[in-house]
């Protein structure tokens, strides 16, 4: 069973585990360093960063727009166990509207294998696998594809670091990603790092003919246990459809005895 009691904590949570990081600056780049060096160096350092966090719990408003507009509104529940030497276990729970409600999302992330994927539909009460294939498709129709809801492990991509360049008030460095899955409804990404902490600030993800097709902004930053920044609010925009999509965190608590029994198959029917 997925539950999410309440917690004061120091600050908030990471998204979609895009932005851990910690309170240490990024060294400048080395003298002849390349590129493509560089821009893995950067992603290792990420993920290294947020190493150690165990697993949480959390809760999430999300918010879809339409060009015009008009908005519906959904509340879900996540948790997430991190799995050493592998991608983390997640699963996600709507609790609200009712048409959506019980509707849940199980992922397998892995650093080198595909992703696995579970939803569970309780109108149709039966369990169904996103293939591989299928995970650039839309995330109950928000702007988020299913691919975007698991670990972006370091293995899964190819990186280049493009520049340094301002993101408001911080200096960032601008890296190129390019996923190495050729299923994958992209083409390649933007990622927009602060130098200090290597928080995620802006994704700019290119579809498979190499246009613009969505903007990740994150904003609200604050940190947990001393360690671990998370964006209080991360939203997704579609420069195709001019839709968006808006995912707001709350009640995030680290560390509550997860094990790998609460994320099976069998038990998405019973997920509440």
């Amino acid at each position: 069973m997925i539950h999410v009691r309440s917690q004061r904590l120091s600050s908030s949570f990471w998204a979609l585990s895009l932005v851990l990081g910690a309170s240490l600056a990024f060294s400048p780049p080395a003298p002849g360093q390349d590129a493509e060096a560089r821009g893995l160096e950067i992603a290792q350092e990420a993920r290294a960063r947020g190493e150690g966090f165990g697993d949480f719990m959390a809760r999430q408003t999300m918010v879809l727009r339409n060009r015009e507009g008009q908005e519906s509104r959904r509340e879900l529940r996540l948790q997430v166990l991190e799995v050493p030497g592998d991608g983390n276990k997640s699963l996600f729970v709507f609790d609200e509207p009712r048409d959506v409600a019980g509707t849940a999302l199980l992922i397998f992330s892995h650093r080198e294998d595909d992703d696995e994927q579970w939803l569970y539909l309780p109108a149709l009460e039966r369990v169904r696998r996103i293939s591989s294939s299928n995970q650039s498709g839309s995330f109950l129709g928000s702007e988020f594809a299913y691919e975007d809801m698991g670990t972006p492990e370091v293995e899964k991509f190819t990186y280049r670091y493009l520049r340094d360049d301002a993101c408001g008030e911080f200096t960032c460095t601008v890296t190129e990603r390019v996923p190495t899955n050729t299923r994958s409804g992209y083409s390649r990404q933007e990622v927009w790092q602060d130098a200090d902490e290597l928080r995620v600030w802006r994704v700019d993800y290119y579809d498979r003919k190499g246009d613009h097709l969505k903007t990740l902004t994150m904003s609200d930053y604050q940190q947990y246990l001393d360690r671990y920044w998370q964006a209080g609010e991360m939203t997704m925009v579609n420069h195709v459809t001019g839709k968006s999509t808006v995912l707001t965190w709350m009640d995030l608590q680290f560390r509550n005895d997860l094990d790998e029994n609460d994320f099976t198959r069998t038990g998405l029917r019973r997920a509440r």
